[in-house]
């Protein structure tokens, strides 16, 4: 049975304002696993309480504050992030840590932007490492961000590769990747091994699955064939009360 994860940064807010009542939302509505973005404005002692009662987890959270693998400007800074998610996570089951590229350096060659993000993600994928974590590094869309480094998967899985840290992998989002033109079968292609999480939402919009125009029976099945056994992250807008949303959700993803 496929398991998914709530993305309860954008759904449940009908419970409140906070993680927590948000968390205990998603128990009640058959999730077991969730996730959401960034953490320091969070509760996260009450998040950890929260898992801690209702036997929810994590699916993952972003490392906080954002900086850039290809500027070494911000290098140590994105390092730091690093180490203060890490301990973060600690707290709440040490779930993958999502890392955002962040922009092209304006004058820096496509070869430098490379070996700059290799770098920094060696020294970063060594201290997951050692705290037993997985960086999930996460390519995104140009529509989102115009000039966002790290938007095509397969260079993504590149750099994966090259950094070459067991402890550094995938999160594939089915939305960001169609938004690019990519082909899921071809870019995840004997590369499965590399993918952490995959994340859904309906394209275009953003919104539930089988609100655009993506076949999500065939995607589905397109996962399983290529090995993918992990959790679906829901990782969209409602447009309908959760109820009908999580529905909606089931029905088009057939699970």
């Amino acid at each position: 049975m496929t398991t998914l994860s709530a993305c309860i940064e954008w759904q449940f807010k009908e419970a409140g304002d906070g993680l927590p009542e948000r968390i205990r939302a998603a128990k009640a509505a058959g999730f077991d696993h969730v996730e959401f973005h960034l953490w320091r404005d969070k509760d996260m002692e009450g998040v950890a309480a929260t898992l801690e009662d209702t036997g929810v987890s994590l699916t993952g959270f972003c490392v906080d504050p954002r900086r850039s693998i290809v500027d070494p400007a911000e290098h140590e800074e994105m390092l730091a992030a690093v180490r203060d998610t890490l301990a973060a996570a600690r707290k709440v089951g040490s779930p993958p840590l999502i890392v955002a590229s962040g922009f092209r350096v304006e004058g820096m060659s496509e070869e430098e932007h490379f070996t700059n993000a290799v770098s920094v993600l060696r020294r970063a994928a060594k201290m997951a490492e050692d705290a037993g974590v997985t960086l999930v590094l996460e390519p995104l869309n140009t529509e989102l961000f115009a000039t966002m480094y790290l938007v095509d998967t397969t260079l993504a899985l590149d750099i994966i590769e090259e950094v070459g840290s067991p402890n550094l992998k995938l999160i594939y989002d089915v939305h960001h990747s169609r938004v690019m033109g990519e082909d899921m079968k071809t870019v995840l292609a004997g590369r499965m091994h590399l993918v952490e999480h995959v994340q859904v939402a309906g394209t275009p919009g953003r919104n539930e699955p089988g609100t655009g125009t993506i076949d999500w029976r065939q995607t589905m099945q397109d996962l399983r064939e290529l090995g993918y056994e992990g959790a679906i992250g829901l990782e969209y807008m409602p447009s309908m009360p959760m109820d009908q949303s999580i529905a909606a959700t089931r029905d088009a993803l057939g699970v």
